[in-house]
């Protein structure tokens, strides 16, 4: 086997179009024989190329549905604690989530009132004792 073997690329001479898929071995070899149409090249699969589109949707379905996922336990943790942090972190994961047509809108919209709600809890500590902290002492 020589290097112009190896290298020759039957597509590319053809013109088909399929100039880049690798050369398989009956291509290599020269094998016609009855077994050599399964390792022709001939893929009974999808090619990669057909799937971009919806890899990248189902991708942005994924985070969308993490966006939503987060705001809420955020929003959820931010009545507790941190909540000038958390509670702005949420509101804006959960406006993202909505945006990109989250398939968890509920759960989105929750994270979005949570946020909100963190941000009320805040004012109303700040107002009551001046104050961005909790004092269970009185």
């Amino acid at each position: 086997m020589t290097l112009t073997t190896l290298l020759r690329c039957p597509a590319a001479e053809t013109g088909d179009g399929a100039a880049d898929e690798p050369a398989t071995r009956s291509d290599t070899h020269g094998d016609t024989g009855p077994g050599a149409g399964a390792e022709s090249g001939v893929a009974a699969g999808p090619r990669s190329g057909g799937r971009g589109s919806s890899d990248a949707r189902g991708s942005r379905e994924r985070d969308a549905d993490a966006l939503a996922v987060a705001s809420f336990v955020l929003g959820l943790v931010g009545l507790l604690v941190m909540n000038i942090l958390l509670g702005p972190a949420a509101i804006v994961m959960a406006a993202l989530a909505l945006g990109r047509s989250t398939t968890r809108r509920g759960r989105a919209l929750l994270g979005l009132v949570l946020g909100i709600a963190d941000l009320v809890v805040l004012a109303v500590l700040f107002t009551a004792s001046g104050t961005v902290s909790w004092n269970f002492a009185g």
